[in-house]
């Protein structure tokens, strides 16, 4: 199977493309950054013809739509969407407000624009397949517009499942907590003990790694699965809240600490 991977240069876009090389497809990744498709390209690997590359911000509606008009209709099954830029966090009053509308512009109006112009693309029998979180469903403190922007693609992934079939399937891939180059702007030390605590407290003892998401290869191909919401979490929905391990105490203390010096 084809496949079309909107935030394809990295994370769990990177390795779903992978998988369908893997499988004897072809992809198109698209991204912002050029450098970054190179060097996923790289990765992805493939017979010469695989990997081909397309910058794309996939919040601009007149890019998507002029991207998904080069298509050729018969070329395509699948269009799997897992942009998102880094999200901000911190207390629902306190946040700005237009911070978080940066936020559904990534993960709900992108994925939007994407949908509606792709899927005419896609062969009969194809799959559109989003991509959510498991905050969407349980959330955490301080994470209010990835929650909402979550639940709002899996709402879309619903819908389009009605409104698409027969012709289309519409499916969305939740992953939890998993280690992908969103969190390499973190100083390493926080960076560890925020996988570390994360990793304890689920029945798996890790966190994700982008590879186990190849679920998104069964979301795309399963000719009777439309409209579901796949956990692939380490068992997230029914972790148990870990006790922090010393070193994220003492981080945690340090940025106290840190803001009350500023104040």
């Amino acid at each position: 199977m084809n496949a079309i991977v909107i935030g394809g240069s990295s994370g769990m876009g990177k390795a779903a493309a992978k998988v369908f090389v893997a499988n004897g497809g072809k992809v198109i990744i698209c991204s912002r950054s050029s450098e970054k498709l190179k060097a996923a390209s790289a990765f992805i690997g493939g017979p010469p013809g695989a990997v081909k590359m397309r910058t794309l911000d996939n919040t601009d509606e007149n890019q998507v739509r002029n991207f998904f008009n080069e298509i050729d209709p018969q070329e395509y099954s699948a269009l799997i969407i897992t942009a998102l830029g880094r999200a901000p966090h911190g207390p629902f009053l306190e946040l700005d407000v237009g911070k978080a509308r940066e936020v559904l512009e990534g993960k709900l109006w992108g994925p939007w624009y994407c949908a509606k112009y792709g899927a005419p693309k896609l062969r009969d029998g194809g799959a559109v397949v989003f991509v959510s979180g498991v905050l969407g469903r349980r959330p955490g403190a301080n994470c209010a517009p990835l929650g909402a922007a979550n639940g709002a693609i899996e709402a879309l992934a619903r819908q389009l499942a009605l409104e698409l079939g027969p012709r289309l399937r519409a499916n969305c891939l939740s992953p939890g907590f998993v280690d992908t180059e969103r969190f390499d702007h973190l100083p390493k030390e926080r960076r560890e003990a925020m996988l570390e605590a994360t990793a304890d407290s689920l029945p798996l003892k890790r966190v994700g790694d982008p590879a186990d998401l190849g679920a998104a290869l069964f979301l795309a191909t399963n000719a009777f699965t439309t409209g579901v919401v796949l956990d692939c979490d380490g068992g997230h929905q029914v972790r148990q809240y870990a006790v922090p391990n010393d070193v994220y105490v003492q981080l945690k203390r340090k940025r106290v600490d840190d803001d009350t010096a500023r104040s």
